[in-house]
């Protein structure tokens, strides 16, 4: 199996550490791993790849880059990502946002606490519990076509009157290709917790092309 990770856009999402973190990881796992520190990889075909795992908040994509990176999920290649990395990232393109199935817009009181459910008994979530933990709690729009494994709940507050509930962790099919997101890891840290650690690998290789 082959990955490909590519890492960069606002470095306070710490996209070499943060992906560094995950790369004996995906080797253990029997990929090979390129890795790109430029979204000029997005401008040649990536189909030879099982798995890209982005890493890159903001940034701007092409319109060919973003032709070539959805043409490869529809073929078979899995996206996969985290936080800002993944949906924070190419806001000027409608299509990578309908892609991935979600967009971060705030995070209300930046680092708080609060809790994230499991609400599926999916393999990427499988035998986990709920958890609590202090950091950006992302507030996202998401597609209904997502299957949602994981929710945070936000408290009422103003400018908003009721609680309103988010996905946190979210799988989807496009194409023959698999999308796998998790709106939490704004840190390193964040990543390293056992309960996200363990979802994020199961998501990575949930992600990765499916043997037919």
């Amino acid at each position: 199996m082959k990955a490909l990770v590519v890492r960069g856009g606002w470095a306070g999402h710490s996209p070499v550490e943060a992906t560094d973190s995950f790369l004996p990881f995906l080797r253990s796992s029997g990929f090979s791993v390129d890795v790109s520190d430029s979204l000029e990889v997005y401008d040649a075909g990536l189909g030879s790849y099982d798995l890209v795992l982005q890493c890159w908040s903001d940034g701007v994509l092409t319109d060919d880059q973003f032709a070539c990176l959805d043409a490869a999920v529809r073929g078979g290649t899995g996206l996969a990502g985290w936080h800002g990395g993944l949906v924070d990232s190419f806001r000027h393109s409608r299509g990578y946002m309908q892609l991935v199935g979600g967009q971060f817009v705030a995070h209300p009181g930046d680092f708080v606490d609060h809790r994230v459910e499991i609400t599926s008994t999916h393999p990427v979530v499988e035998g986990l519990e709920g958890f609590e933990l202090r950091t950006e709690q992302y507030w996202v729009l998401t597609d209904g076509l997502n299957d949602v494994h994981a929710t945070t709940t936000f408290a009422a507050a103003a400018p908003w009157q009721a609680q309103l509930t988010v996905p946190a962790v979210w799988t989807r099919r496009w194409g023959a290709g698999r999308v796998f997101a998790c709106t939490i890891g704004h840190l390193p840290a964040d990543l390293a917790r056992p309960p996200v650690r363990t979802l994020v690998e199961r998501g990575l290789l949930w992600a990765a092309r499916a043997t037919p």
